[in-house]
């Protein structure tokens, strides 16, 4: 069973920086690629990154240049670095497990996902 558990959410003011962490467990984590979405309330959850089994990212249009995500194989965790933070990236976070190696912006290629962290910015 595949567990995710992300963490380092929080409220920062607008302009200030985050690292949200996720800790995977159940399989061999460097054999898939893995995502962050987040969902603000009263809106459907949206694709913000994703890195592959062998390190190619991809990052949503709104937090290109600001946002990066990373992995650490030998520790089986993804990270979000989140930086010049925005109102509107106020949001529940979560991080998912893909189906395979490729990375993908669609929540049906990944088959776990985590409890969620809240991110709040203040203007």
């Amino acid at each position: 069973q595949v567990q995710l558990v992300e963490s380092g959410g929080g409220l920062v003011q607008a302009g200030g920086s985050l690292r949200l962490s996720c800790a995977a467990s159940g399989r061999t984590f460097s054999n898939y690629a893995m995502g962050w979405f987040r969902q603000a309330p009263g809106k459907e959850r949206e694709f913000v990154a994703f890195i592959s089994s062998s390190g190619s990212t991809y990052r949503a249009r709104s937090v290109t240049g600001r946002f990066t995500i990373s992995r650490d194989n030998a520790n089986d965790s993804v990270y979000l670095q989140m930086s010049s933070l925005k109102p509107e990236d106020t949001a529940v976070y979560y991080c998912a497990a893909g189906r395979g190696p490729y990375g993908s912006m669609r929540m049906n290629d990944y088959s776990y996902w985590g409890q969620g962290t809240q991110v709040t910015i203040s203007s």
